[in-house]
């Protein structure tokens, strides 16, 4: 592996997480209102129309008779398990509980990705998910987490999105990042159509807007996603993943008026260690290998 492609690893990552930051930001105000069904339903009517309109024909005659259907089909439905059992721990958990809990995945990813994947593990990758942890605790003050349902889901959710993670690499070797992301919205499509009827609430003037943007950002933040996983270890795009913290904090201030605490700050500085931390490493490891 190329320094060349761990950086474009890196950076395509960086840049999903912070495109899903968005899209969770814009999704928290529509919950309010609209169910959690019908956001996730016009979400993938979306980017199924985006990604017709790219791969036309082509894309849908290789999705619909890959020899990885099993493979693309238990991901989309372990990503669906971990989105819902993210946001309904969500409505009654608070942000600084949430977050602590659910950004315990990277380190489970970076576990999953020895046994499954056949990834060495360095000490300085280890070094920089724990980091990046350690920050996340910080900055989450998880002093008050008590045990409930919520916390059940959420620890659930981590467990659950870190191993799609893993398949989502191993599907990346064989399949291109467009026929996942299509397959993936064909299942959500077929799922929560039926259970959007029956929860129906007619979008109003700026929701429709915000359901755009949210299958927008949802659809190029999938796409990103992927794409840095073709080309980056793992236990990398674990660390990546951090970023994401930082940027629900920055938006939880500028859309919500949340003022981050003193923690927040020491927290979002050692993540954002973490990774230059592990952007440093890499660099000289590949250095020494060229």
């Amino acid at each position: 592996m190329t320094r060349d492609h761990v950086g474009r690893g890196i950076a395509l990552g960086a840049l999903g997480y912070t495109l899903f930051a968005m899209h969770d930001a814009a999704t928290k105000w529509l919950v309010e209102t609209i169910p959690v069904w019908q956001i996730l339903f016009f979400r993938s009517v979306l980017i199924v129309l985006g990604c017709t309109l790219i791969g036309r024909g082509r894309l849908w005659r290789r999705v619909l008779t890959s020899p990885n259907r099993g493979a693309l089909t238990l991901r989309a439905a372990l990503v669906l398990i971990a989105w819902l059992a993210y946001y309904t721990a969500a409505r009654t958990l608070p942000l600084a509980q949430l977050l602590t809990l659910y950004f315990g995945a990277p380190v489970v990813t970076t576990l999953l990705a020895m046994p499954l994947l056949g990834e060495r593990v360095s000490g300085s990758r280890w070094v920089s998910v724990l980091l990046g942890f350690t920050g996340v605790l910080i900055a989450a003050e998880p002093s008050r987490i008590h045990a409930s349902r919520a916390t059940v889901l959420v620890l659930a959710a981590a467990v659950t999105w870190a191993y799609t993670v893993i398949l989502m690499r191993q599907i990346a070797k064989r399949e291109s990042s467009l026929v996942q992301v299509l397959a993936q919205n064909l299942f959500y499509l077929v799922v929560t159509g039926g259970l959007s009827l029956a929860t129906w609430v007619p979008p109003r003037g700026a929701q429709w807007w915000l359901l755009l943007l949210v299958g927008v950002l949802g659809g190029a933040g999938q796409f990103f996603l992927i794409e840095g996983a073709q080309v980056a270890p793992a236990a990398i795009m674990a660390t990546v993943e951090y970023t994401s913290l930082v940027w629900a904090f920055v938006l939880g201030y500028l859309v919500f008026g949340n003022v981050p605490r003193r923690p927040v700050w020491i927290g979002a500085a050692l993540i954002l260690l973490s990774g230059f931390f592990m952007l440093w490493r890499e660099r000289r490891r590949v250095f020494r290998e060229d």
